[in-house]
């Protein structure tokens, strides 16, 4: 099972959903919310301007930013997953090794059975 977004064939470029291009604004809101409310309790309190301002921008800066670290703590569920490998361009699949990964014998390097000089072998007669 597949989603999609209705209307679009499979090489029209990904179209966000609203509600994916509004989550930023979500985040953005909520710490928005915060900083008001803590804003008005500040000014309440101590009804100095300046140090409402500060704690203001503080709790915005804060709640916005534990915000954004616990959405990059959340783990993609399989649409995602499957939506970002489409939009890189990259298969579900394994990647495939680099040639002559797993070759012993390619190029500049010596065959398994044989010592290079310099790796811990003596290199002259044994006495």
């Amino acid at each position: 099972m597949t989603h999609e977004n209705p209307g679009q064939s499979p090489r029209e470029p990904y179209q966000p959903s609203r509600r994916e291009m509004l989550r930023p604004a979500e985040y953005v809101g909520g710490a928005a919310i915060a900083a008001i409310f803590v804003g008005v309790v500040v000014l309440i309190a101590t009804r100095d301007w300046m140090l409402t301002l500060i704690g203001t921008g503080g709790v915005f800066i804060v709640v916005l930013m534990v915000l954004a670290l616990l959405q990059m703590a959340l783990k993609p569920d399989a649409f995602e997953q499957a939506e970002l490998a489409q939009s890189t361009g990259h298969g579900a699949g394994p990647a495939a090794p680099a040639p002559g990964a797993g070759d012993a014998t390619a190029a500049g390097d010596a065959p398994a059975g044989d010592s290079a000089p310099g790796d811990g072998e003596p290199t002259g007669p044994a006495n």
